[in-house]
């Protein structure tokens, strides 16, 4: 499989996808995705894009982020699923998939609703380049089980595309306890809600995906990319659960095993 699988689209103060260009470019060159190639985007995390509600806001989330492919990456050909009668059959035909971010239940349940979680899914596993930010990025795993979104509609099933066989924590979040300490924050961490779902699962192994962090799948390689580690969660029976740091350009292939 060919896998992009990014944090975030757009760091605090700028443009949208800029700091994921880069990435996107490399990826695709890799990819041999030119202007030829068919991109099918899947919007339906974008429930509120540009002050439009659903469903309009899906034509501005295609405006969106084909603006920045055409422009930033050369790359017309670029389609959302929404307009498409047999989205399963646009989706097979594509060259490239890409999943923007936004609501993760939204987009699962509307991936169940048009029968694209399997039609992604057999795409990608051919070998079919999948780029994914957020939500999408979230949907790769086995289940959305660790979004950070609120559930905002109810899916058929929290099980989502299983590319990987681990969980991804988009935008995970440290603690900052300078800021806790001012404001009496007493609620639950990022790392405290990701314990819970280990303590129920801990067969499972969890990536805390920082901001401008990107997984990288070519065959059966594994690279984080991106300017910041990330962190793996995983429950050990003796010392509980356990936090590990992996940095940026390192080789995390162990997690596909």
């Amino acid at each position: 499989m060919n896998l992009l699988l990014i944090s975030n689209s757009t760091n605090f103060g700028e443009p949208y996808l800029a700091w994921a260009v880069t990435q996107l470019e490399l990826f695709f060159q890799q990819q041999r995705i030119t202007a030829e190639s068919r991109i099918v985007f899947v919007p339906f995390a974008g429930v509120f894009i540009n002050r439009k509600p659903y469903p309009e806001s899906y034509d501005a989330y295609e405006e969106r982020v084909k603006t920045v492919f055409a422009e930033k990456l050369g790359l017309t050909n670029f389609t959302s699923v929404h307009h498409f009668e047999d989205k399963a059959k646009a989706v097979q035909e594509a060259d490239c998939i890409v999943v923007g971010g936004g609501n993760t239940f939204h987009l699962v349940a509307e991936m169940h609703r048009y029968g694209l979680m399997e039609a992604v899914r057999k795409k990608a596993q051919s070998g079919t380049p999948y780029v994914g930010w957020s939500a999408g990025s979230n949907i790769a795993c086995p289940t959305l089980c660790t979004t950070n979104d609120m559930p905002i509609v109810q899916p058929a099933s929290f099980e989502t595309l299983n590319l990987v066989p681990f969980q991804i924590n988009p935008h995970y979040l440290d603690p900052h306890p300078e800021i806790d300490k001012m404001i009496k924050h007493g609620g639950e961490t990022r790392q405290d809600r990701l314990n819970e779902y280990l303590a129920v699962r801990p067969e499972m192994t969890v990536v805390g995906l920082r901001e401008a962090c990107a997984l990288w799948l070519t065959g059966e390689k594994l690279y984080l990319r991106g300017g910041k580690p990330m962190v793996v969660f995983h429950y050990d029976r003796e010392k509980g659960i356990q936090a590990e740091e992996h940095q940026p350009n390192q080789d995390v292939s162990f997690l596909m095993r």
